[in-house]
């Protein structure tokens, strides 16, 4: 129901035909699809991008998931989609926003359209900034997203205390605004002093052994963000395995079944829930709209965000965001 509650509302504000004239049968865009890397978070992505395909009756091709988050994992695969000559547009989530635009450029010099989506190239203005050839970018907003953990974090600690933030790699647009959203929002508490900022690589079991460095140095640290998959998931395990489940709150950046889990034990305070889903489907929509001559597409899409709490997590309007991978 709720897929189809999206389409309407897209369908109407786009002014794309749900049936498709049979003149178009034959002359169909050709999709490719390139993940950040393996999660839960672009599975659930991937599964938007499927049913986007199947209603608009495009092919969509998925190469690979890069094996590590990176420049040198997702550039050869780039390139790779590239050289097979018949893309018309590539649906991606850039890597690192500065080093992601030269491969991206060549491919839009190759006659590829480009949709970017969960990450952003340059300032992800596509309007006015230094990076304009995307059609469009398709995310959540990750500066409200890090203040809404900050927020959150300061209600529970009272508005004081020593917290921490577990964060992933340099030069990723997402990630580097949650850490400077939730930054913000503290800093409007006097009495609470982030101890510090830690990059894990994307790798759950460097978070953790990080996290548990951090615990061990601060006996008093209150609160940890993790602001994507690999991060809450190192910073929730290291304090369920300190024995701290309840005493460090844990502010949780996605919706993945462990999350949940840590959720339901009391280890993870909240998790915020981002809308994979939608965009994947709606960055496929947006191509085939930019096939059929629709030239009103926002350049910038914004998606949104469900909070997941222990009081809600069984709302089955709640729950639907859950990252629920086959």
């Amino acid at each position: 129901m709720f897929k189809k509650l999206l389409l309407v509302a897209i369908v109407l504000a786009l002014a794309i035909p749900l049936a498709v004239p049979a003149t178009a049968q034959d002359d169909k865009p050709t999709i490719g699809f390139l993940p950040g890397v393996l999660d839960p978070f672009y599975q659930v992505m991937e599964i938007g991008v499927n049913a986007a395909a199947a209603d608009f009756g495009v092919e969509v091709f998925l190469p690979q998931y890069p094996s590590t988050w990176g420049p040198s994992a997702q550039t050869p695969i780039l390139e790779a989609m590239v050289a097979r000559g018949d893309l018309d547009y590539i649906i991606l989530a850039p890597v690192d926003k500065e080093q992601m635009i030269a491969p991206l450029q060549a491919a839009v010099d190759a006659g590829i359209k480009i949709i970017t989506v969960d990450t952003f190239l340059g300032d992800g203005d596509y309007i006015n900034g230094p990076v304009t050839f995307p059609i469009s970018y398709i995310g959540s907003d990750n500066v409200e997203g890090g203040r809404i953990a900050g927020y959150a974090l300061a209600e529970r600690l009272g508005g004081k205390g020593k917290v921490y933030v577990q964060n992933t790699n340099v030069g990723v647009s997402t990630t580097e605004q949650r850490g400077q959203g939730f930054i913000e929002a503290i800093s409007e508490f006097p009495d609470m002093e982030l101890i510090g900022m830690d990059y894990n690589l994307d790798d759950a079991s460097t978070s953790a052994a990080q996290t548990s460095a951090v615990i061990q140095r601060e006996p008093e640290l209150a609160g940890i963000f993790g602001v994507n998959v690999f991060s809450a998931l190192g910073a929730g395990n290291a304090v369920k395995n300190a024995g701290l489940g309840g005493a460090i709150e844990v502010i949780a950046f996605d919706a993945t079944k462990e999350a949940i889990e840590n959720l339901n034990l009391g280890v993870v305070s909240m998790v915020i829930a981002q809308k994979p889903y939608d965009m994947g489907y709606l960055a496929v929509e947006f191509a085939f709209a930019d096939w059929r001559g629709v030239t009103s597409l926002p350049r910038r899409v914004t998606t949104g965000y469900a909070v997941i709490t222990a009081e809600n997590v069984n709302d089955p309007e709640v729950a639907r965001f859950i990252y629920q991978v086959p």
